[in-house]
């Protein structure tokens, strides 16, 4: 593991910025029945709502909204319902100070999204379904592209790997130079090597302590690893609600080697442990 400083990048969106020089947490929020660690408790505007403020309080500085489970075996969400799931809690979210990510692969959905008042694209398909590259483009907005073989139907079969980390950054670099080609600005991307997608716990385990070498490829990088299955795995089979210190620590070792950005459920936890880090690295 190597000790890495993060990017002098700021992203500005009107009167908010995010300053990627300094570690963010973003909050998640799933507003679906079905996410592996939270489904059904935030599926409904004001219970999401309500998360979304308290996650704020916490010191979350990006909330990410997802209509969508992608866990293993997750089942497809049509558009439209998609749509009707995120669309009202955007549209409540732009009343506040908050920086709000969208978790979709849908280039409809997005468009709806960002015109509710939506400022980041996330997407774990990394652009590949129909149309998302040219919507990307043209949205000329920040979007993370994330590492992942297949769907989430069949990922787990899709995970053999000659050297994990090597092959997440050749695929991750493919991806992000067809988003250049197609007009995507080279300032408007972050990338996430997609803990947990078409990756067993070894696998995960060693992306974690070479998550250094991601710097290599010159973009801001997020890390998403809250309560994956290989957090439980390390900690002897714990729950997905019993991996909360698990994934600080696990996010803490990723913000040491470049992770600008951690997506997490215990924003609190890991807001307060990023800073007695800060504390630590200024001493």
């Amino acid at each position: 593991m190597q000790l890495m400083p993060l990017p002098q990048k700021i992203w500005r969106f009107g009167r908010l910025s995010l300053d990627l020089s300094q570690p963010h947490v973003m909050g998640i929020l799933n507003v679906t029945p079905d996410s592996f660690s939270d489904g059904g408790r935030h599926n409904g505007k004001d219970a999401a709502i309500a998360r979304a403020l308290e996650m704020m309080a916490e010191g979350a500085t990006v909330i990410d909204v997802g209509g969508e489970s992608t866990r293993p075996s997750a089942s497809a969400v049509d558009v439209e319902e998609e749509i009707r799931r995120v669309i009202p809690v955007v549209e409540e979210l732009a009343k506040h100070d908050v920086i709000i990510s969208i978790d979709t692969s849908q280039p409809e959905v997005i468009r709806a999204a960002v015109k509710a008042g939506a400022h980041i694209w996330n997407d774990v398909r990394a652009l590949t379904r129909p149309n998302a590259l040219e919507t990307a483009a043209v949205l000329d907005i920040p979007v993370i592209i994330m590492h992942m073989r297949g769907e989430p139907t069949t990922m787990n079969h899709l995970d053999q790997y000659d050297d994990v980390t090597l092959d997440v950054m050749t695929e991750l670099s493919q991806r992000v130079q067809d988003a250049l080609n197609t007009g995507v600005k080279p300032e408007h991307i972050m990338i996430d090597p997609g803990f947990g997608f078409a990756k067993n716990a070894q696998q995960n385990l060693k992306l974690l302590n070479e998550f250094y070498k991601l710097n290599e490829l010159g973009y801001p990088i997020l890390s998403a690893l809250s309560r994956k299955r290989f957090i439980g795995e390390a900690l002897g089979g714990a729950d997905a609600l019993e991996r909360a210190v698990g994934s600080v620590a696990a996010h803490l070792i990723s913000i040491q080697q470049g992770a600008c950005m951690v997506r997490a459920h215990d924003v609190k936890a890991t807001a307060d442990a990023i800073k007695v880090w800060k504390a630590m690295s200024q001493a």
